[in-house]
């Protein structure tokens, strides 16, 4: 009898090591959870943003021919290898601080060969835990002379500790906005978004609305805008682009000229997905196809690329990069009547630098 009851210690010992262990963890994850919910907060809609910098030029110019440029820059971390964890790849990290900064200084050199005019970047990084706190806004601004710009914060997160090997961690996600041609004023205006779950994957939203004096009295506002991605329904990026469209055309009402760029998260083509991949697998389905019908009158989508059926402006970062990915448009213009765009491209980089490739306009009030 004396055998069986010291056989049965050592099992209640770890019975209870393992119900401390669940309790512990339990207690962890309770309070990573009470964390992040209490962390979590919508930057306030019409925010007033800083402009930095004096450009070279006061007003823009009627007849006079322009360069616009739109550049999702994947906050440096899209090297060609890389892969995304949300996209179904790997990494939630770019490769390292050296890969950052590769990446930002060919993303200058990029747009300073492209000799834009103005220039519309998303998913610009500060002090973010993905990209190693480089500051890749000040980074892009100091290369720059005679520039004015705005900064809208897209979104910033507590520290997400997943993936569990390379826990994403704290994000700061922005805009940046750059002219040659001095801007007045920013406004950075909160898009809806998921109140469920989702809003800690898609977390928050925005576009920035610039402003810059036009000769003939009027102005020309600069929109820049990122659409939601991730966890976003049909009825949520509904919601988005009627607050979007709503501002463009009070804006056109008044008599302004409007340029709207930056990266959709739809099919901008509406069958790019066709053009570009042999096959369509479900789960990629999140690139729905852009809403025309509900583009405001005098507004139109700039989607005639003459390489529109050649290069993308996209990938799926499942993998790393080769011809066969899956790919598609998301990028791009739309702009009021009262500008004549002389034309429109993808450039392609064979997404050497991002995920994206630049988008460019060259057009005339």
């Amino acid at each position: 009898m004396k055998e069986v009851k010291n056989n049965i210690k050592p099992k209640k010992l770890w019975l209870k090591i393992f119900l401390i262990f669940v309790g512990v963890l339990f207690a962890v994850i309770s309070v990573y959870v009470i964390y992040v919910y209490v962390s979590y907060s919508r930057i306030e809609d019409n925010q007033t943003l800083i402009i930095e910098g004096n450009a070279e030029h006061r007003k823009v110019k009627r007849n006079t021919e322009y360069t616009a440029l739109s550049y999702n820059i994947g906050f440096g971390a899209y090297t060609p290898d890389f892969t995304f964890f949300m996209d179904g790849g790997t990494q939630s990290w770019a490769s390292s601080e050296e890969s950052v900064n590769y990446c930002i200084d060919n993303d200058i050199a990029m747009i300073k060969k492209e000799n834009a005019d103005i220039v519309f970047l998303q998913e610009v990084d500060f002090n973010s835990t993905r990209s190693y706190h480089i500051d890749e806004v000040s980074k892009i601004r100091s290369a720059f002379e005679n520039t004015s710009s705005s900064l809208a914060v897209n979104y910033h997160s507590a520290f997400l500790f997943y993936p569990l090997l390379q826990p994403h961690g704290s994000s700061n996600a922005g805009m940046l906005t750059m002219s040659r041609i001095q801007i007045n004023s920013g406004l950075r205006r909160s898009l809806p978004v998921s109140e469920g779950f989702s809003k800690f994957i898609d977390l928050d939203r925005c576009y920035s609305v610039n402003r810059i004096s036009v000769e003939d009295g009027k102005e020309l506002i600069l929109i820049n805008v990122h659409l939601s991605a991730y966890g976003a329904d049909g009825n949520l990026q509904q919601q988005q682009t009627e607050k979007l469209f709503g501002d463009m055309r009070d804006e056109y009402k008044k008599g302004n000229y409007v340029i709207c760029a930056g990266d959709f998260n739809h099919d901008f083509l509406k069958n790019s997905v066709e053009i570009f991949n042999n096959e369509v697998p479900d789960e990629y389905s999140w690139a729905k196809p852009f809403p025309d019908e509900r583009i405001p009158e005098h507004f139109r989508k700039l989607d005639d690329y003459p390489n529109a059926a050649a290069v993308p402006s996209c990938r799926n970062c499942d993998r790393p990069y080769d011809e066969s990915c899956f790919t598609l448009t998301v990028d791009g213009f739309i702009v009021s009547d009262n500008i004549n765009v002389t034309y429109a491209n993808v450039i392609d980089t064979q997404f050497a630098y991002s995920d994206h490739n630049p988008v460019e306009i060259k057009f005339k009030l």
